[in-house]
């Protein structure tokens, strides 16, 4: 029998440390947003943090893959996604790649939940997704 994806999941995050949001909000590291542009349209973003789509996020964290984010190299990265499901596999993966990498627990959701500031997504730049710094 195969696993689960609750399997997964706490495969996953055994590996990696786990941010609540209040300690995310003031912890030396740099906030990667995995959510795609709608939704970020929609509900917004957390100031100062980086959009990276999951789609090409070890890539753009890989110095060696030709499409690296040289904002993202050699800082402890909090991956954040709507509800700290999808980031807590993306930081597992990340750690794979020798990236210092963890997550927010429950996503931007519990960011939201907590008080702590949003503000309305800029415009998505045009070239390659992934490559901006921080917003």
């Amino acid at each position: 029998m195969s696993a689960t994806i609750d399997a997964v999941l706490a495969a996953a995050r055994a590996r990696i440390d786990r941010y609540a949001p209040a300690d995310a909000a003031v912890a030396d590291a740099l906030i990667v947003d995995l959510r795609c542009g709608d939704v970020r349209a929609q509900t917004g973003i957390i100031p100062g943090s980086v959009h990276v789509p999951r789609s090409v996020l070890e890539w753009r964290c890989d110095p060696g893959s030709g499409y690296a984010n040289r904002v993202l190299a050699g800082r402890r990265l909090i991956l954040v996604c709507e509800h700290g499901h999808s980031s807590s596999l993306a930081a597992a993966s990340l750690r794979d790649l020798g990236v210092d990498a963890a997550d927010l627990e429950g996503g931007f959701e519990a960011w939201v939940a907590a008080g702590l500031p949003v503000k309305p997504a800029p415009p998505s730049p045009s070239g390659l997704p992934g490559m901006g710094g921080p917003e």
